[in-house]
């Protein structure tokens, strides 16, 4: 969301925080990791007479690391002359460094606004209509005071086409003028085709001149006259949704190549809102495609719906699969949460949102970014940003420091099939990740561009309808050195032109005939071929019923929780599969299982009891177990929320090594020495 601050609010600031070599009470060596993997982020703005108390407030609240933002690219005036902010930019760098800290600048992508336009004979769209994006009416992307919250009474907010080619020259050269200041990071605001407005949500626009023209020289079609616009058996609608997806990949990368070319250690950092589901493909930003040409994305994702307070269980399960997702997406680079925890629900502590929404983030490995209602400044509750800032950075390594598999069931994420068959591919793929969350098995989730690195011995493909011919020989080589797929839907009906296939490749690899394609079929330990995605119906399953058992914590004969058993039963017996970890406890408790300086960890979020705008209290796990089948373990070390590290004896129970943990309050993290 592009955040625009009155003279009333607070205006933005971040703070980094990154300890070297110093308080390290776990032993962890602190592996090759820039700045960005450890931030603590806090928002205040910029101006000239605000620069020492926004280094005094970070360092009180334990941020480390400044972000600051005066709009450079933000508003007609200082886009014109930048003079101004840039000084304040260049002060606010030189007393962060001075003081040890990183800093970095917010300012927009495709969005400025000109402030009381109504006021001036210049303002940008006045200017410069042609750079503006439009639906294929001409209708304009210009908004006045209304159309966002941030956008105020008289002002003229316009969304304008990255291929307007004069603008994007001018635009690129205050990238430049901003790393040029020396400031360690530029965090661009959100670069997509206005699509979320009232009145334009299916205009999957612009049809500017500058973008219509780009995209005939790409193809060779007129995007007005020959597509069907949202129809996705048109082949030529398919070219202009990759268009677009790649438009704003491209404005990004372009964007990162600047900030190289006058400071190369500056750090190219996106706000992205879409997450993995649909409207993605709709705004065109897409996370998968610009965690590869950008070095950080800030993620303005909820998951699930709504903000920390108003979560259900399972909205807290949707966000961990989303967060998961960006972790496997981001290929080592750092995963920044701008979400939000709290407002004005009456029955919630602000402390008890912020504690729930920080847990979630540090059980996936992301970045917290606390903020005060749904802006990206302040914070709900000072005492509580101290408390959990500075609790991370007493154990920030235990969570940053890279998570790498073990012997991992792997999900596939395919963009394609997500980007053609949203609603079908994101049902099964969540449903899947659903089943081995609440399943407690070691999971890694795959992408194309990470398939050739997967170690793992199972792959499950959850309704992955559009297959590569790169990707099919994967898996041929992969069926071929002994390993077991899961192939659930119509895995494999299409190309990657959702082009469909006379014959199925997979059912050809697999040797899947006509009669077992209407049942569930296993071979010889090599696949499971599931004609109807089991993912699909667990996912429809929790939909009606999980909450409900969730409040109250009972779940022994729900549906679901046998419909889970029988997935996993199944799994294991027909690829016989024992996990190096089991993990015995109720599927309200997510967990991953991953090593950490080669030592197996167990990462732990709780989310039993929670009650949206209700109840942000959990009720607690009892009793839960870590068994351990192929190492002998005297002893587990577990570090509670907000807790200290205890010590736990294990006991042998069938040639295997148990620890029991008495209590698990919101979550935590286990591993072994």
């Amino acid at each position: 969301m592009i955040i625009k601050f009155s003279i009333n609010l607070l205006l933005l600031l971040v703070i980094f925080v990154f300890h070297g070599c110093k308080n390290n009470p776990e032993g962890i060596k602190k592996e090759q990791q820039n700045w960005t993997h450890f931030v603590r982020i806090a928002g205040h703005g910029l101006s000239m007479d605000r620069v020492d108390e926004i280094i005094k407030s970070a360092t009180e609240s334990h941020v480390f690391g400044i972000e600051t933002d005066n709009s450079l690219t933000g508003y007609y005036e200082s886009f014109l002359d930048p003079t101004e902010k840039l000084e304040a930019i260049a002060a606010v760098t030189k007393k962060a460094h001075a003081v040890g800290n990183y800093v970095f600048i917010y300012t927009e992508g495709l969005e400025t606004i000109t402030s009381n336009a109504e006021e001036k004979e210049h303002t940008f769209f006045k200017d410069h209509p042609d750079w503006v994006q439009r639906d294929i009416t001409g209708r304009p992307a210009v908004f006045g005071g209304g159309a966002a919250f941030w956008i105020s009474e008289g002002d003229e907010d316009v969304w304008i086409s990255p291929y307007a080619e004069e603008w994007r020259k001018i635009y690129m050269e205050r990238i430049r003028q901003i790393a040029g200041t020396g400031v360690d990071g530029v965090f661009v605001d959100i670069p997509y085709w206005m699509t979320h407005f009232k009145g334009w949500k299916d205009t999957w626009a612009s049809f500017d001149d500058y973008t219509v023209a780009a995209f005939e020289e790409k193809t060779g079609l007129d995007a007005k006259r020959d597509l069907q616009l949202g129809n996705f058996d048109d082949p030529n609608f398919i070219k202009w949704v990759d268009f677009r997806i790649n438009s704003l990949t491209e404005f990004m990368k372009d964007v990162d190549q600047n900030i190289k070319m006058v400071n190369p250690a500056c750090k190219s950092i996106a706000e992205i809102y879409p997450g993995i589901e649909e409207a993605a493909v709709r705004v065109g930003a897409d996370v998968y495609e610009m965690y590869d040409v950008v070095d950080v994305i800030a993620h303005e994702y909820s998951g699930g719906g709504g903000n920390a307070a108003s979560k259900n269980p399972l909205d807290w399960f949707s966000r961990m699969v989303g967060m998961y997702s960006f972790r496997a997406f981001a290929m080592g680079k750092a995963s920044w949460m701008l979400s939000y925890s709290w407002g004005r629900e009456v029955n919630i502590k602000p402390g008890d949102a912020m504690k729930n929404l920080a847990l979630s983030n540090l059980m996936a490995g992301t970045n917290c970014w606390d903020a005060r209602g749904h802006v990206m400044s302040g914070s709900n509750d000072m005492e509580t940003r101290k408390e959990i800032f500075k609790w991370i950075a007493e154990h920030e390594k235990r969570f940053y420091l890279p998570r790498n598999a073990i012997d991992p069931i792997g999900v596939y994420f395919s963009p394609k099939s997500r980007n053609y068959f949203a609603r079908e591919f994101i049902t099964s793929y969540k449903g899947i990740m659903y089943l081995l969350l609440q399943g407690h098995m070691e999971f890694q989730i795959v992408t194309p561009r990470t398939l050739a690195q997967f170690k793992g011995n199972i792959l499950i493909l959850p309704d992955v309808k559009c297959i590569s011919q790169e990707e099919l020989n994967f898996l041929e080589s992969f069926i071929n050195n002994g390993k077991g797929l899961i192939v659930t839907g119509e895995t494999g009906e299409y190309d990657f032109s959702r082009q469909k296939q006379s014959l199925n490749p997979i059912h050809t690899l697999l040797k899947i005939d006509e009669l077992e394609q209407n049942k569930i079929a296993s071979i010889n330990g090599r696949y499971i071929y599931y004609a109807d995605c089991p993912g699909k119906y667990y996912f429809e399953e929790c939909k009606d019923n999980f909450n409900t058992h969730a409040w109250s914590g009972e779940y022994r004969d729900a549906k679901f929780n046998h419909m889970k058993d029988n997935f996993i039963a199944r799994l294991c017996e027909t690829f016989n599969y024992e996990p190096v970890v089991l993990i015995e406890a109720s599927l309200f408790v997510s967990t991953q299982i991953a090593k950490v300086n080669d030592t197996n960890h167990v990462f732990i979020a709780n989310f039993k009891g929670l009650k949206g705008k209700e109840t942000a209290q959990q009720i607690p796990e009892e009793n839960a177990k870590i068994i351990f089948t192929k190492q002998k373990v005297d002893r587990i070390y577990f570090l509670p929320f907000l807790g200290q590290v205890m010590s736990i004896e294990t006991q042998m129970q069938d040639n295997k090594s148990v620890a029991i943990i008495p209590k698990i309050e919101k979550g935590g993290v286990v591993w072994i020495e």
